[in-house]
């Protein structure tokens, strides 16, 4: 498949931003967390596989929403009640596959493109070669539990205290509650500083990521809140890595329970990463994930 960007039209008429990087015969599609993020650190994927002796080709797209593709008219009720739901992105994920001409192929997510990860092989596995869920709980309350320990160990009794002032009036557009997320952002979910990924201006697409989960990574008070896939974990059938920094957002117990309760799977993770650590330990993440494409491709994976 030629590299590069490749703007693919959906059935509903709108359009989403693609690019392919790497060559080979092994196809990894990557998918972006936020929701409503965008594509940004999976960019070098093909070239930090091809460091590890892989050629793979690296699919990315922003979904719907996001900064490079379409954006709905999400104040219209009808358009956000149809788009703002998980069978939408999902269903996206398997367009997309499609308008790409893949099959047979990988699935990478990070964070809430580890739940549709989780989501996809599920119900499209027949399609997977192997799924790679990073970053991403299978129920919101291991995740909202391990928040409120960070945010304990993290931060003074007075600086929570005024976090969950905040949060209890609705208060989150003020400096100093902003400076506090900031600060948890940066020892745990952009450990690697300045961050790798910069711009003038803020690209998260705020209507999805309310909707879904809230002001920051730190408070849950969207549709996430009741996300709970643990029954059918047992669906997934490939081969599947569950991958987490050890110094994150999400809990590596949840990570590891995930791997137990998921048919064939196995469960690693990156020193001194944080929710990005794909990014902040790039050469640990990246031997991670290379080692478990050559062992799905020659027959090996969890076979010690």
């Amino acid at each position: 498949m030629k590299q590069g960007t490749k703007i693919i039209t959906l059935d509903n008429g709108y359009h989403l931003w693609t690019n392919t990087q790497g060559t080979g015969d092994i196809h990894l599609l990557a998918l972006h967390g936020g929701p409503g993020g965008t594509h940004e650190y999976w960019e070098n994927t093909a070239d930090e596989l091809k460091k590890q002796g892989l050629n793979v080709q690296v699919h990315m797209y922003d979904q719907l929403g996001s900064w490079y593709s379409d954006t709905p008219d999400f104040d219209d009720p009808k358009v956000a009640n149809k788009v703002l739901t998980y069978d939408y992105f999902l269903d996206e994920v398997e367009e997309v596959r499609q308008k790409l001409g893949i099959d047979k192929f990988y699935l990478i997510g990070q964070s809430w493109g580890g739940a549709l990860v989780q989501m996809y092989a599920a119900k499209y596995g027949d399609h997977l070669k192997g799924a790679i869920i990073s970053s991403m709980v299978d129920r919101m309350g291991d995740y909202t539990k391990h928040l409120a320990q960070i945010r304990e160990t993290a931060l003074t009794p007075d600086q929570l205290a005024y976090m969950k002032k905040c949060e209890a009036n609705n208060d989150y557009d003020n400096d100093k509650y902003q400076e506090l997320v900031e600060l948890l952002n940066r020892e745990y979910v952009d450990r690697k500083q300045p961050p790798a990924i910069a711009h003038l201006v803020d690209t998260m697409s705020k209507p999805i990521y309310n909707a879904f989960q809230g002001d920051n990574e730190f408070v849950i008070t969207g549709k996430l809140k009741d996300w709970n896939f643990t029954d059918h974990l047992k669906d997934i059938k490939v081969p599947t890595l569950v991958t987490f920094g050890e110094h994150e957002t999400m809990p590596m117990e949840t990570g590891k329970r995930m791997a137990k309760m998921i048919p064939n799977a196995k469960f690693v993770s990156t020193p001194n990463g944080g929710h990005h650590h794909m990014i902040d330990n790039a050469p640990v993440y990246y031997d991670h994930l290379a080692n478990f494409i050559k062992q799905v491709e020659n027959g090996t994976f969890n076979q010690n």
